[in-house]
Order: structure tokens, then C-alpha cells, then sequence
């Protein structure tokens, strides 16, 4: 079945095949045990995606449950700080549960109660994908299993205590780095042993087909309110759109909406961590080579016989060896482009917007942040500077506070 895109949403650019393929990226590189799985849920969404009762409770259940449209802030202090353009941010950190993550959970257990299926399962890095998928399943009494590397829990300690309270179970996973990854790898062990009664929401636009165009359609929302609220706002769009990318569901719904207008430059930035070299950063698109990782073919972190690296941020979040290839495509293509922040940069900026916009951001989004700093003063007054604030930094006041060298009171 081929698969396409409602026109109000979909830009003048090539969409996957009917295989999942954006290009040479993307595919479904899946266990034999789950083409049957991914084709009934493919039939499922796309089935969905047509269906205006589906739309509707989703859009219903974004405004009334997840607090959508989210604001768009004109960051007038920062603007004055930093000279240069003038700087909006995209507050998807004022959503229920803290991240853009709970518009891809709703939309996502909305699909999988609608196939009948009880149990959802999620993989989660920094914690806000967990969390989102814990509450969803929460308001709609379904059993919920969360996968999360050891490190990462220790790192996004609080996140594990939200995810149990709304009646998660949040199970360790000690293998590997025990970050993403390795969360990622027994998410799917889980799903082929239990593909029957199981969902398994994917946070983010990754994975075999149909996950990342699903992912992404769900995520789109928040370019598709940015761009009416800036036309309302300035009477124009943005000169240029900035997001932080991991995996890349808050970039490529921050991005969607702004694919055929060729005068808004587009800007991904992935973790630099410490340094560029082997397992010191997650930067894809600076150290990585197309590959094959968990259902997909994109750009990867690994050697040259094919063995994956080892990564590091200071933000969970971030901390992956691939990302999506719809991303993987628009790079290629010049469409979107990449830099990276190291993990100085992300603190620094994670600091500047809590002193002058009185905005505590994510560590994720602190990368966004980090580049929009480097390029407003290179701006000029008369030009817009929109950053997608992916998620609120609540998660990460500790951590920031270690990697700083700074002691908060017990």
C-alpha cells in the first residue's frame, strides 16, 4: 500500500515508499516475527490517518490532555542580550509531562487501543518519552512496561519516580552503555516475544516503517502552530528554525511545516559531548556512515567493520548512535542542515535561559539553545530566530548541578 500524506501537511518532498524507504534511508530491517506486526500496524495507521473520528479524538485528546496549541514566546531579553535577530521559542515544554514526547504517546496508544491492544511498551532515554507513555496509559487504564538503561535512571532519577507513580513498571536494563541503545534492544526483545497483545511506542522518528513517518505525523503539529502563530505574530515566517536532535521527533515536527519554503533555513544540532572522536559525542552527521540499526538505515555511529560506537552526553536524551532517516534524507538532499553542541556549550546556555528569560529548558533543548547563541549576534535585527524548546529541565536540575561542580542541598 502506498503511503501518503493528507495535502494540508504534506510539503513538496519525497515521502516513504510504500516500503518505508525516504530515499536510500529508512526501510524495515526487522526480526521475521515482527513483518507481520509492523505491516498490520502500518494497515492500522494508515486506516487511522484517513479516519476524522481518529483525528478527532487525537486533536481532542492534544488540547484537552496534553494543553496544545503550546505558546510561542518572543524572548525579548535574550534578544537584547545576545544582539542579532529576534528570538522566539516554540514552549512545547509547557505540555503535560514536560516534552513535545506526549503528542507522539497519545497518538500512538490512541492507535494501539484501537487494534485492541492492552499492553504498551517504550523505551526512554532522558525520561520524558517514559514519562508521557506512563501517563497516557494511565488515562486510558492499559498496562504499561518502560525499558531504561541503568545510567541512564541514575541520571534521570526523578523521571523514574514519576513514571512509577502513574503505575509504570520501569525496568533497569544493564546492558552495554545501559543508555538508549541498549533500552532500544530489549524494548524489541519484549515486542517479538509479545507482538499479540503488545504495542510498542517508539519515542521517537526511528525504527522500521512505519514508525518514522508515523512519528513524525504526529509530531508535525508543532510546526504546523508555529507557522500560524508567527504569520499571526510578524506577518512572515522565520528566517530560520532550530531544534536539538537525537533520534529527531521534536526536529522533524518543528521542521515539517516549513519543508517547501526554501527561504527558512532548517537546523538540527546533535550532541558534540566532549569531543568529536570515537565515544565522546552522538554528532551522526559529524562522526558517523550509513548503516544499518534497529529496523533502519540511516547515518550511524560506528566503526569501519561495522560495529556501533560508543556515545556520550550530558543529556540522555541525545545520547543515541543514530538518527532518523528522514532526516538522514533532507541532509543529504541540503534540505536540512547540522551542527552539534558540546556538552560546555549545552551548559552554558542551559544557564543563560534560566537567568534571562527566567525559562528552565532541558538539557536536549540546551543544544538548540547553544546554536541559536553562536548565530543571532550573526543576525540581523530585522531577521527571525525560531528554537523549538523541546522540554522543560526540571529532570535535569541535578545533573546540571554535578556537571557544573556545584552542590545542591539534600
Amino acid at each position: 500500500m502506498q503511503t501518503t500524506v493528507p495535502p494540508e501537511i504534506a510539503p513538496r518532498f519525497l515521502l516513504p515508499d510504500a516500503s518505508g524507504h525516504f530515499g536510500e534511508f529508512g526501510g524495515i530491517f526487522a526480526p521475521e516475527t515482527l513483518v507481520t506486526p509492523l505491516a498490520e500496524l502500518t494497515e492500522a495507521y494508515l486506516d487511522a490517518r484517513a479516519n476524522p473520528d481518529f483525528q478527532n479524538e487525537f486533536s481532542a485528546l492534544l488540547r484537552e490532555y496534553a494543553g496544545r496549541p503550546t505558546l510561542l514566546y518572543r524572548a525579548d531579553k535574550l534578544t537584547r542580550y545576545l544582539g542579532g535577530a529576534k528570538i522566539y521559542l516554540k514552549r512545547e515544554d509547557l505540555l503535560h509531562t514536560g516534552a513535545h514526547k506526549i503528542n507522539n504517546a497519545i497518538g500512538q496508544i490512541l492507535l494501539a487501543k484501537h487494534m485492541g491492544k492492552r499492553r504498551i511498551i517504550a523505551e526512554t532515554g532522558a525520561g520524558q518519552h517514559g514519562t508521557a507513555t506512563a501517563a497516557v496509559c494511565a488515562r486510558f487504564g492499559l498496562e504499561c512496561v518502560i525499558y531504561m538503561g541503568e545510567t541512564d535512571m541514575e541520571r534521570q532519577s526523578l523521571n523514574v519516580y514519576r513514571m512509577r507513580l502513574m503505575g509504570a513498571e520501569v525496568r533497569p536494563v544493564s546492558t552495554g552503555q545501559k543508555t538508549l541503545k541498549d533500552a532500544v534492544n530489549e524494548a524489541f526483545r519484549d515486542w517479538v516475544a509479545n507482538s499479540r497483545t503488545t504495542h510498542y511506542v517508539i519515542g521517537t522518528a526511528y525504527g522500521a516503517h512505519p514508525f518514522p513517518m508515523m512519528v513524525r505525523d504526529f509530531q508535525q503539529v508543532i510546526s504546523s502552530e508555529s507557522r500560524a502563530q508567527i504569520l499571526q505574530a510578524e506577518g512572515r515566517l522565520p528566517d530560520h528554525v532550530v531544534a536539538c536532535v537525537g533520534g529527531g521527533s521534536n526536529a522533524i515536527g518543528a521542521f515539517f511545516n516549513y519543508l517547501d519554503e526554501p527561504q527558512v533555513t532548517l537546523t538540527g544540532v546533535e550532541a558534540g559531548g566532549r569531543a568529536i572522536i570515537p565515544g565522546e559525542h552522538a554528532a551522526r552527521f559529524a562522526g558517523g556512515r550509513f548503516g544499518v540499526l534497529q529496523g533502519c538505515a540511516t547515518y550511524i555511529l560506528q566503526d569501519s567493520e561495522g560495529q556501533i560506537e560508543g556515545t556520550h552526553s550530558v543529556s540522555a536524551g541525545l545520547d543515541y548512535a543514530a538518527v532518523g532517516p528522514e532526516h538522514a534524507y533532507y541532509w543529504k538532499r541540503g534540505r536540512i542542515h547540522f551542527s552539534h553542541a558540546n556538552d560546555g556549550e549545552t551548559l552554558d546556555a542551559f544557564k543563560l535561559l534560566c537567568r534571562e528569560e527566567g525559562i528552565l529548558p532541558a538539557l536536549e533543548s540546551s543544544h538548540a539553545l547553544a546554536y541559536a547563541v553562536k548565530i543571532a549576534p550573526k543576525m540581523s535585527p530585522d531577521q527571525i530566530l525560531l528554537v523549538n524548546l523541546s522540554g522543560r529541565g526540571d529532570k535535569d536540575v541535578w545533573h546540571a548541578a554535578r556537571a557544573l561542580g556545584e552542590l545542591l542541598p539534600t
